[in-house]
C-alpha cells in the first residue's frame, strides 16, 4: 500500500507541475523555483509532513520535497545552533543529495557530448 501512496503523491505533484508548464507561459525552471519554494513555505506552516506522513517518497523526492528537507533542516539548524544554524541546517540536510546531482551530472557530461541548445 505504500507504494500506491507514494506513486499516487508523487504523480500529484507531476500533473501539477505538467499543468503549470502547458496551461501558463511558465518555464520549466520557474516551475521548479515555485516547486521548491512552496515545499519550504508548506513545510514552514507544518502542511507538507503531513503530506510525507501519507506518501512517503512520493512527496520527498520530487522538488517540493527538496524544498522540505531544507526547511526541516534549517529548523532543525535553528534549535540546536541559534540563528546561524538557518543557514547551515539547510545545507546540512541536503548535502548528501547536493552531492550526488553534482557527481553523476558530472559523469553524464564525461560519457556524452553536452551542448547547448539553440
Amino acid at each position: 500500500m505504500d507504494y500506491i501512496r507514494a506513486f499516487i503523491v508523487g504523480g500529484l505533484i507531476c500533473v501539477v507541475g505538467q499543468i503549470l508548464m502547458d496551461k501558463t507561459k511558465l518555464t520549466p525552471a520557474r516551475v521548479l523555483v515555485i516547486f521548491v519554494t512552496s515545499g519550504v513555505i508548506l513545510q514552514g506552516i507544518g502542511i507538507y509532513q503531513k503530506l510525507v506522513d501519507i506518501g512517503g517518497a512520493g512527496a520527498t523526492i520530487p522538488l517540493p520535497g527538496f524544498g522540505y528537507s531544507l526547511a526541516k533542516g534549517a529548523i532543525k539548524g535553528v534549535k540546536e545552533s541559534g540563528i546561524i544554524g538557518a543557514f547551515t541546517g539547510g545545507i546540512t540536510a541536503t548535502a548528501g543529495g547536493v552531492a550526488g546531482a553534482i557527481v553523476f551530472g558530472y559523469m553524464m557530461a564525461i560519457l556524452f557530448n553536452p551542448r547547448s541548445k539553440r
